[in-house]
C-alpha cells in the first residue's frame, strides 16, 4: 500500500509524540569519576602491596576496598599493575625549568607528581635582602604547572645577598639579617631550608652560621637538607657536620644524594650508614635521599678548590693568571680529577656561551686532545 509524504508526516509525529510520553531509558548510576579495579595497591607507608579497588571523586581517593561495588565515570582495570601515590622528588632542580615547561613531563611519565625545590643551597626568589619567597611561589603558580611545588629557603642565596660572595665569617647583624630573612621565608610558604657546602658562597659559611639559619626550622620541625662540604676524602667529618648543624638548631636533617666519590673512598658508606642508624637512636630525625644513578651532575667549577672561588670570577681568573697560586689551583684541579677517574669521566652537558657549543656532549678529554691541547 502506498503513502504519501503527508501522511508518513503525520503518522511519524503520532509515534514521536507517543514516544515523549514513555518514561526515560534509566541512565546509568555513577557514583565515582574512577575507579581503578584490581591493582596491587602500595600506601607510600613502606607496608607490602595489597590487591584493591580504588574509588576516586572530585581528585580524592574516597574509597579503598576488595572490591567496590559502585560505578565509576571512567574504569581502569589494574590487575598486574601497581598502584601508588604520586611520587615525591624530594630533591629536585625543576624549578630551573617550569617556567619554560610547566608541562614537566619528564616527571608525570615517572609517576612523580610533586617536587621540593630550592635545593643546594639556592633558591629562586630575587636573591636581595628585601625578596619575597611569596612572590617565587606566585610566580610559578602562575604557570600552572603540572605538578605539585614546594620551595626551600636556600642558605646559600640568603648568605649571598647578604655576605657576598667574600670568604669572611659572617658579622652579628648579617647574622640577625639572615636568620630574619629565613624566618620570613618560613613564614611565606618554605618548606624548609636547604645548604650547598661544595659551592660558592654557601661554602664559605660556617657551622655556627648554619645553626644560627636553621633555628627557625625548629618551631614547626621542617628539615635543614644540605649538600654537604665534601663528599669524598672527608665525607665522614662531612656527616658529623650536618648532624651537628640540625643537633645545634633542634631541627629534622635531610642529607642530600647522599654518595661516595672516588674507588678509594667506597668503603666509607657502610660507616656512613652505621653513624645515621647510631644518631637516629638517639632522637634525631634524620634521613637522606640517593638517586638511582652513577654519575653526578655539576658545574665544572667544581672541579676547582673552593678557596680559589674567593671574591667570584674576576678574582678566580686573577688566581689563575697569578704564578704564584696557579700552580696550586692547577694541582688541586688534577687531584679532583684523578680522584674521578680522569679527564674522559668528566662530560659536559650544557654551556651559557653559543661559542662553545661545539664541546656539548663530549668527554673533556677526548675533545682537548682533538683540539690538540
Amino acid at each position: 500500500m502506498s503513502q504519501t509524504r503527508r501522511s508518513f508526516l503525520a503518522s511519524s509525529g503520532t509515534a514521536l509524540a507517543a514516544l515523549g510520553a514513555m518514561p526515560a531509558w534509566p541512565v546509568r548510576r555513577v557514583d565515582y569519576d574512577l575507579i581503578i579495579r584490581g591493582g596491587t595497591l602500595y600506601d607510600g607507608l613502606g607496608n607490602p602491596g595489597v590487591v584493591r579497588d580504588l574509588g576516586i571523586l572530585d581528585g580524592e581517593v574516597v574509597e579503598i576496598a576488595a572490591r567496590i561495588a559502585g560505578r565509576g565515570r571512567e574504569e581502569i582495570v589494574a590487575r598486574g599493575r601497581a598502584v601508588a601515590p604520586g611520587f615525591i622528588d624530594i630533591h629536585s632542580h625543576g624549578d630551573g625549568t617550569l617556567t619554560t615547561d610547566p608541562r614537566a613531563e619528564s616527571l608525570i611519565r615517572q609517576g612523580i607528581t610533586t617536587i621540593i625545590v630550592g635545593q643546594d643551597g639556592d633558591s629562586r626568589d630575587s636573591g636581595t635582602t628585601d625578596g619575597s619567597f611569596a612572590a617565587m611561589l606566585a610566580g610559578i603558580q602562575r604557570v600552572q604547572p603540572s605538578v605539585n611545588v614546594a620551595s626551600m629557603v636556600g642558605l646559600g642565596s640568603v648568605h649571598g645577598a647578604v655576605v657576598g660572595d667574600k670568604d669572611r665569617p659572617a658579622t652579628a647583624a648579617e647574622l640577625a639579617t639572615m636568620a630574619a630573612m629565613v624566618k620570613r621565608a618560613l613564614d611565606d610558604g618554605a618548606c624548609g631550608a636547604s645548604s650547598g657546602l661544595e659551592y660558592t658562597p654557601g661554602a664559605f659559611a660556617s657551622r655556627e652560621e648554619l645553626i644560627a639559619l636553621c633555628r627557625p626550622l625548629a618551631a614547626q620541625q621542617l628539615p635543614y637538607a644540605t649538600h654537604m662540604r665534601n663528599e669524598d676524602d672527608r665525607l665522614l667529618d662531612a656527616v658529623d657536620e650536618a648532624i651537628a648543624v640540625a643537633v645545634g638548631a633542634g631541627c629534622p636533617l635531610q642529607i642530600s644524594h647522599l654518595k661516595t666519590q672516588g674507588p678509594r673512598n667506597w668503603g666509607a658508606l657502610d660507616t656512613v650508614f652505621a653513624r645515621i642508624r647510631a644518631v637516629q637512636k638517639s632522637g634525631l630525625d634524620i634521613a637522606f635521599d640517593r638517586y638511582p644513578y652513577l654519575a653526578y651532575q655539576t658545574g665544572l667549577t667544581n672541579l676547582f678548590p673552593v678557596w680559589s672561588r674567593d671574591g667570584g670570577i674576576d678574582a678566580f681568573l686573577a688566581r689563575l693568571g697569578d704564578t704564584a697560586v696557579s700552580a696550586r689551583v692547577r694541582q688541586d684541579a688534577l687531584d679532583k680529577v684523578a680522584l674521578i677517574g680522569g679527564w674522559d669521566n668528566v662530560l659536559v652537558t650544557g654551556v651559557r656561551a653559543s661559542a662553545d657549543s661545539a664541546v656539548v656532549g663530549q668527554r673533556l678529554g677526548g675533545f682537548a686532545s682533538r683540539q690538540g691541547t
